[in-house]
């Protein structure tokens, strides 16, 4: 990948499969503010990155080459090629019109313990309350990383650290509602090494959604986006309300069983389901397809 190196800043050429506002506001992720000239501050990894579109070029500000090359590369799947990601998917007439209107989607390599709590979190919940539980929990619990643009960051908290708080704590400080137990009790099991992290990246996508189920909070669909947006399982078709209504709308045309809709995206999609799922999320959330 071709990049340039301007003070600490790290510039690549946009080419048509990366916009800040796609990736950020697609519902993947949590740990993002959008900043007044339109910029996004997110906390991944332990760093702070302010990611900006200007004309054709993307700019990563407050980072380094290094981190770049070892975290940032990564961590926005730079290494995928989406422009024949979105060729193929394009090929199935339907989903053009949603490939099109978010053409810079890129799915995210999210840390996984965070990314297991934060759709814990997530389930009956809206965005905005989800993103502040996140916060609350990182400014209590996490690290202090720097003062960035005058505002204080936090690290997410290790497992070993969250599994030591109480849940009437959880519960008074972060007001996660019935989900502050379920927390905790993954919390423990995955300090535990109750599930294992590492070893859980070696099973299968049909073992690995098995085993992330026995988690306290987490079922079918919460285990699907564990599996989408950190075990890089891009087969994986998560299943929420606007799904539901997208893919009966544009594609099953009468209401259906939930448990019925993945299993029809992954004979249509096949192992760019995931990417599927995004571009139809993004493209169904912002135009209200399906809601009456």
């Amino acid at each position: 990948m071709e990049y340039k190196v301007k003070n600490k800043n790290i510039i690549i050429k946009n080419n048509n499969d990366f916009n800040p506002k796609h990736i950020f506001e697609c519902g993947q992720a949590f740990r993002w503010k959008k900043e007044e000239d339109n910029s996004y501050t997110c906390i991944a990894k332990g760093r702070v990155l302010n990611v900006s579109q200007q004309n054709d070029e993307i700019i990563f500000n407050n980072t380094n080459e290094d981190d770049f090359n070892n975290i940032w590369i990564d961590y926005f799947d730079l290494k995928t090629d989406y422009n024949n990601i979105k060729k193929e998917l394009s090929l199935e007439k339907t989903i053009k019109d949603a490939v099109n209107y978010g053409y810079g989607i890129r799915i995210l390599n999210q840390e996984k313990f965070e990314t297991i709590i934060s759709f814990i979190i997530s389930a009956n919940n809206q965005i905005p309350r989800i993103k502040k539980s996140i916060e609350i929990i990182s400014r209590n619990y996490g690290e202090f990383i720097e003062n960035f643009k005058g505002e204080d960051y936090f690290s997410f908290p290790a497992a070993e650290k969250l599994s030591k708080v109480s849940v009437e704590e959880l519960r008074e400080v972060a007001r996660v509602g019935f989900r502050d137990k379920r927390i905790i009790e993954t919390s423990k099991l995955i300090a535990n090494n109750d599930f294992s992290i590492r070893e859980s990246v070696s099973l299968n996508s049909e073992e690995l959604r098995k085993e992330l189920e026995k988690l306290p909070g987490v079922g079918p669909k919460v285990a699907s986006c564990i599996m989408l947006f950190s075990y890089g399982r891009s087969e994986t078709f998560p299943v929420d309300v606007w799904i539901k209504r997208v893919m009966e709308e544009l594609y099953i045309k009468e209401e259906t069983n939930i448990k019925h809709i993945g299993k029809y995206a992954n004979d249509i999609f096949g192992n760019l389901a995931g990417y599927a799922q995004q571009y139809l999320f993004y493209y169904g959330r912002e135009n209200s397809i399906g809601k009456i």
